[in-house]
């Protein structure tokens, strides 16, 4: 039985993997993602944000 690890590089090199890893890119280079991404990062450190 292949590991998850081996699961993971087959769907990678799939056409599909492919496609989703393109996908993945040009979300992660959209600047509003970039502003998403500080803000929670920020939030997880207790850098600021709306504390529960």
């Amino acid at each position: 039985m292949p590991s998850v690890v081996d699961r993971i590089r087959k769907y990678a090199r799939s056409s599909q993997g492919r496609r989703m890893r393109g996908k993945a890119e040009r979300y992660a280079r959209d600047p509003r993602t970039q502003t998403k991404v500080r803000g929670l990062l920020s939030r997880l450190r207790g850098g600021g944000g709306r504390h529960h």
